[in-house]
């Protein structure tokens, strides 16, 4: 694994040996079965929070557990479970991150036209099939040839897991444990009603010093997960956004801004009717030209857009510090293509799917596009330049997306910069052929959400093509492999991401129809796409506001300090970040106490900590996303709320003694957390 040149490696199943079970139907349905689980718990995590953390490791996991232990599956049929279950969590987050802007565009009937279930699957499977598509070609450049140059170390840590659990390496438990500690979490705070779901102190909108300062959190298992996993550093540069949003912006706002320009400025964004009418965010109550809320008013009329501009500008400094990368990427993929021979080997373990496949593929990607009514576009030119916008952006950000993640890791990928980029290189083409105005929105949308998409499953089939290239995979299962779990993982996502749409009975009455958007699903990424193909092609953002924070990004940058997970937090809820952070302190408690002991700091990847982490991000988001299915249906709804136990405890406890149980709850959660990470 060592040597430098790629024809003197040798897998774990060397190439000769071909009596080793692999692409089998058990190792597929298995597969697809993960990846509708990930996608779901991803769809809810990206919606929630913005963020999302690999599953190839935790499906690999699960296959040694289930897979070698019950059904007797071998390495390779190991790999392809964890190949088509990957597919699944990598979708689901470019779709979230991207098609949710339906909701938010200039025209509100858009989001009826277009985020259906139709629209979204399709999106889903034709850039999921696109990031495998033109993965193809590039496998033998980035993969076989930059073996030792692009470590590739969610793939190289997946082997790992594999191998081990060849050798009999237990990872499973660990993470059984933390799956069911966050289900048992879960059930007592979204059904039982016992752990507050988010402890909040807000000081009064009349302070003389410190106006609606706002200081709460979501206190769930999956947040003090991910908290966890991205470690201490990611997750306080994230938190240190929304202490400036939520403890100096927004109090400075509520000082200088009067109520009733807050009102006005909500009305312009679509948040209220009128001045005249009551609700919106912050709850405006005409009559007395107050808000209910005043903080969460501002963040909405305000602090969302300079948050967007924050993001936006973050993308776009990672993307720009990522060029020389980028060329050096293109540059070698075309070259590696052009000088494929017949000669080279074909050996089980050189074995990729045709280049016809890439070309038949790509071509009829387009057809679809031209003939399928979900697709936004009324005149055939229209369609004709989606489809090729889609090719050709999506040749480059592949190859960009899966030379990135050889080197800095999925989780690290710049794929809303990508997008970003995308939007606006296809916003300019629109505006240079005359196409402005919020008719053509969703079809810049379009292109953008495909890219995303293609970019992010180029990054994770990068990944699991790295593993099976260790271990002794053969490339076209996997592709074939990766093609299935991404049609698949799309039927579950879209299904998903409808489910969480559906507004509760209490936000229908307060005339809110989509629950994506609502403080319960920001989606934030979707809303900044939006907000920047609006800004583009109709011509109405608040760029004073935007502007202040691209400034705000490039002050923070300027500081040495990574500005996109600055700008997210900005944008964000600080109920989001602060439970995030604490995970990511445990984390670092964790670590120093390591170090302090003699011992080596965990690894990132195959830790107890890290795996038990994976299961509370799992369990955490695979129940909110059960409850808000059962919850869907009136007659269970009904009958969850009767084991509310709520109003029981708030009678006893009061509001102050509530929260506090459920911070207790939390602390109890990092602590067990903590021990076990302390095992290693």
């Amino acid at each position: 694994m060592e040597n430098h040149n790629p024809d003197q490696f040798k897998p774990y199943i060397p190439a000769e040996v071909t009596n080793v079970k692999e692409f089998t139907m058990r190792a597929i349905v298995l597969g697809a079965v993960f990846g509708i689980i990930f996608g779901a718990a991803t769809v809810y995590l990206a919606l929630k929070a913005g963020l999302t953390v690999s599953a190839s490791i935790p499906i690999a996991v699960l296959a040694i557990s289930l897979g070698r232990r019950f059904l007797g599956t071998t390495i390779l049929e190991n790999n392809i479970i964890q190949t088509t279950g990957s597919a699944g969590e990598s979708i689901a987050a470019g779709v979230v991150f991207t098609i949710p802007a339906f909701l938010f565009l200039s025209d509100p009937t858009m989001g009826d036209q277009y985020f259906k279930y139709s629209t979204i699957f399709t999106l889903a499977v034709f850039g999921g099939i696109l990031g495998t598509l033109m993965m193809i070609p590039l496998r033998r450049s980035l993969i076989v040839k930059e073996h030792k140059n692009l470590p590739y170390p969610e793939g190289t840590a997946c082997a790992s897991v594999l191998i081990a659990g060849e050798k009999g390496g237990d990872f499973a438990k660990t993470a059984y444990q933390g799956l069911g500690v966050a289900f048992v979490y879960a059930l007592l705070q979204k059904v039982f009603h016992v752990i507050a779901e988010a402890p909040t102190y807000v000081t009064k909108a009349t302070h003389k010093y410190f106006p609606a300062a706002t200081v709460n959190g979501e206190i769930t298992p999956e947040y003090m997960g991910v908290g966890y996993i991205i470690g201490p550093k990611i997750a306080g540069v994230l938190v240190a956004g929304g202490v400036l949003a939520w403890l100096g912006l927004i109090p400075l706002l509520a000082t200088l801004v009067p109520t009733e320009i807050i009102a006005l400025q909500l009305v312009k964004l679509g948040y209220l009717a009128d001045v005249a009418t009551a609700g919106g965010p912050g709850a405006w109550d005409p009559a007395t030209q107050t808000f209910g809320n005043i903080a969460a008013a501002i963040y909405r009329a305000y602090v969302r857009q300079i948050g967007a501009g924050a993001v936006a500008a973050g993308g776009f400094i990672t993307l720009l510090k990522t060029l020389p990368t980028i060329a050096a990427s293109f540059r070698e993929s075309i070259d590696s293509f052009k000088n494929r021979t017949a000669t080279e080997s074909r050996a089980r373990t050189e074995q990729d799917l045709s280049i016809l496949v890439v070309g038949i593929g790509s071509l009829a990607l387009v057809i679809l596009m031209l003939v399928l009514p979900q697709i936004p576009g009324n005149s055939f030119g229209g369609k004709l330049l989606i489809g090729l916008l889609v090719i050709v952006f999506g040749f480059f950000f592949v190859t960009v997306s899966s030379r990135i993640v050889g080197l800095i890791g999925t989780s690290s990928n710049p794929v809303s910069g990508m997008t970003i980029a995308t939007l606006m290189g296809t916003a300019l083409i629109f505006i240079g052929f005359g196409m402005t105005g919020k008719t053509f929105e969703p079809m810049v949308l379009v292109v953008g959400s495909m890219i995303c998409i293609a970019a992010a499953n180029a990054g994770a089939t990068s990944q699991d093509l790295k593993t099976g290239y260790i271990i002794g995979a053969t490339p076209k299962y996997q592709q074939i492999a990766l093609f299935v779990g991404a049609i698949v993982s799309s039927i579950a996502i879209g299904a998903t991401l409808q489910i969480l749409d559906t507004p509760t009975p209490d936000q229908l009455a307060q005339g809110i129809e989509h629950a994506i958007g609502s403080d319960k699903y920001p989606a934030p990424q979707g809303t900044l796409m939006a907000t920047l193909i609006k800004g583009l092609l109709s011509f109405n953002l608040d760029w004073q506001f935007v502007l202040v924070g691209a400034f705000l990004s490039i002050t923070i940058e300027l500081c040495g300090v990574k500005s996109l997970s600055f700008a997210v937090g900005a944008y964000l809820p600080l109920s989001t970040t602060l439970p995030i952070w604490i995970g990511g302190i445990i984390r670092g408690i964790a670590d120093n106490a390591a170090k302090k002991k003699g011992k080596a700091v965990e690894d990132e990847d195959l830790s107890k900590g890290n795996l038990f982490a994976t299961g509370l991000v799992a369990g955490g988001a695979l129940m909110g996303v059960i409850v808000a299915i059962l919850s869907v249906n009136e007659g269970i709804a009904a009958n969850i709320a009767k084991v509310n136990l709520e109003p029981m405890l708030h009678g006893a406890l009061g509001e102050g003694g509530f929260q506090i149980l459920g911070v207790l709850f939390f602390a109890a959660m990092g602590l067990i957390l903590y021990m076990v990470s302390r095992k290693d």
